[in-house]
């Protein structure tokens, strides 16, 4: 199988969209807070150990754990230079964070340097989840927690049906289901918690969510994607399917479905 996911085009496009994400983000946000009450109850963290904020961006979740764990060191990872540049210059963390550019499937961390990873809203961008997960295990200590937040295949499902109605080419990132994610898991991770939902934004005029997705950098990162076929006609075309999605209050919903994924190390 080819490659669905073009990295590059993940890592320019999050790296344009530094300036403008945290403006964009509030569902993002609102989603990482979620994750952060998700933690387990009896989740205790040695002072001297290490935690992982894992597709840290512009190093706002990075900021809420080192409140959260001030005794302890961080690594803000990203695979984009541009966030990570944009987090050096505007969290002012001290020398306790690391801010690293790193693959999530190819982490440059040594085994067993964490007792806890962090991820919200990031691994959707990872084609390979037995890498992904692989790499998870291999970085956390034993007993380590991974807790992490990301994106279902019913995300932006009107966005993709309306697409479809135009042509045959995929507009819409594609992501994987919690069954997939949990049968890509290694055995020495298991399941703490998941749990699923839908999250639904509305918006007055679709350019109100494609300024939203473009200011996030939540492009289409497909590899193969069609080009050069999005011209007037088939935009208008799109247009006009997407309206049939407005409701009764005259609003245009645009879904995510939310994945919440609670791992211990064995």
């Amino acid at each position: 199988m080819g490659e669905l996911i073009n990295k590059q085009r993940v890592a320019e496009s999050f790296s344009k969209a530094a300036s403008t994400y945290d403006n964009e983000a509030a569902l993002q946000r609102d989603i990482g807070h979620q994750l952060l009450l998700k933690l387990p109850v009896d989740l205790e963290v040695a002072k001297s150990s290490r935690l992982l904020d894992l597709g840290c961006g512009t190093g706002y979740f990075t900021s809420q754990l080192h409140r959260m764990f001030s005794e302890n060191r961080l690594v803000g990872l990203d695979i984009a230079s541009g966030m990570l540049a944009h987090a050096r210059h505007h969290r002012e963390l001290g020398c306790e964070v690391s801010w690293v550019c790193g693959d999530a499937e190819s982490l440059p961390l040594k085994s067993q340097s964490s007792s806890m990873v962090f991820s919200s809203l990031a691994i959707q961008w990872c084609e390979n989840s037995v890498a992904l997960f692989s790499e998870i295990s291999r970085v956390l200590q034993s007993d380590g927690i991974a807790c992490l937040a990301t994106l279902g295949p019913k995300t932006l499902f009107e966005l993709r049906e309306s697409w479809s109605t135009v042509d045959d080419y995929r507009h819409v990132n594609q992501f994987q289901s919690m069954e997939n994610l949990i049968e890509a898991l290694p055995s020495d991770l298991e399941v703490v918690q998941s749990e699923s939902e839908m999250r639904v934004l509305h918006y007055s005029h679709l350019k109100e969510l494609t300024h939203e997705l473009k200011g996030i950098g939540a492009h289409n990162m497909n590899a193969g994607q069609a080009k050069g076929l999005t011209g007037p006609a088939r935009v208008k075309a799109f247009r006009k399917a997407y309206e049939s999605f407005r409701d009764p209050q005259g609003y245009l919903p645009a879904s995510y479905e939310v994945l919440y994924l609670i791992l211990r190390k064995r």
